[in-house]
């Protein structure tokens, strides 16, 4: 039985991957390391909680004894590692956080894999999953490739952009088996009420103002979280090791246009007047750095492992809207704080 230790687990994105890896492949054991802060969420996994093939283990990746002890305990074969702070509002107020958890951290689980696995790499690897926002930003015009030279603005980017490096420097100096995937904006199903989607679904809901930076006109390729994790699956069991690649959706939208269409679907759905929700709408002062566009070439995923997005941004941002009204309790214990109490009542009670 192979193991597979999945950082970030509890959080949007890695709830989806772990949910993918514990239904796909019933003869590995998924771990999920998380460290349960603010966006870490186990409500997200209850339907696979009591599967035979998952664990959870709360620890702290910045933790450097605890996660040595971790691997030594579990001997996992596999690292996908999405562990992470990743909102750049955040890195701004407090950039030494990021650099704890994206940088230190990451080091603190490459040299667990390197330590266990002690240059026996066959059949090992360690998946690091990063953003396009590593990049930098683009004109109007044109696509982040693979092979794009690196250029972050904010904290939270030059962050991700250095525990890219450390991961490429221990393949190049240990030999260790690495993959690594940027991604675009993720949306979909429990996605955490500070992001643009789910923010305005819990604004609309309760007409409070939707706030939109500047003139809204940043642009920003969308990729559904569940498509997302089947690109990880794919990368983490076909990629190449050494090799990075790029994950998007195809689907560029201004914020403003991107909240417009979200307005008209909410009314839709609440059988509200058209133009009731998009009365909501606010601009507000910009955030420092703020990057005018990212836009993702997918093409080397797509040719070489053949992989592509199921769902058009309309039908995925349908879909979403739909997981969220029909999970009201979800968004309320989120924006509550309640759902911080889940960890002690499913797993601490005797």
């Amino acid at each position: 039985m192979k193991t597979i230790l999945i950082t970030g687990g509890a959080g949007f994105i890695g709830s989806h991957v772990v949910r993918e890896f514990v239904v796909k492949y019933p003869e590995y054991k998924i771990l999920n390391l998380d460290a349960l802060t603010y966006a870490g969420n186990l409500e997200n996994l209850k339907d696979i909680e009591s599967a035979k093939n998952y664990e959870f283990i709360k620890a702290d990746i910045t933790d450097q004894k605890h996660i040595q002890h971790i691997f030594e305990t579990y001997q996992p074969d596999g690292v996908i590692h999405l562990a992470a702070e990743s909102h750049v509002d955040r890195s701004i107020t407090n950039p030494l956080e990021f650099v704890m958890t994206n940088v230190i951290g990451t080091v603190n689980l490459l040299n667990s894999a390197k330590s266990i696995w002690e240059g026996n790499y066959e059949g090992k690897r360690f998946h690091h999953v990063s953003t396009d926002e590593v990049y930098g930003t683009l004109g109007e015009e044109g696509f982040f490739l693979e092979s794009t030279a690196y250029d972050p603005h904010s904290p939270y980017s030059a962050s991700k952009a250095s525990s890219d490096h450390f991961v490429r420097a221990y393949a190049d100096t240990y030999g260790l088996p690495v993959v690594i995937t940027n991604c675009s904006n993720n949306y979909g199903p429990n996605h955490f009420p500070e992001k643009l989607i789910p923010l305005c679904i819990h604004n609309i809901l309760n007409n409070h103002p939707l706030p939109i930076y500047g003139d809204g006109k940043y642009t920003r390729d969308w990729l559904f979280v569940i498509d997302h994790a089947k690109a990880i699956d794919l990368v983490f069991h076909e990629g190449l090791n050494l090799e990075a690649y790029n994950v998007g959706g195809f689907n560029e939208w201004k914020n403003i246009d991107l909240v417009k269409e979200l307005c008209r679907q909410m009314d839709q759905k609440l059988g509200r007047e058209q133009g009731t929700s998009e009365q909501l709408i606010t601009f507000v002062k910009d955030r420092p750095g703020h990057d005018l566009r990212y836009a993702i070439d997918a093409t080397k995923i797509n040719q070489e492992l053949g992989w592509k997005p199921s769902v058009t941004f309309e039908e995925g941002l349908s879909i979403t809207i739909d997981w969220f009204l029909s999970n009201k309790a979800w968004l309320e214990n989120v924006t509550s704080g309640d759902y911080q109490h889940y960890y002690e009542k499913q797993y601490t009670a005797e």
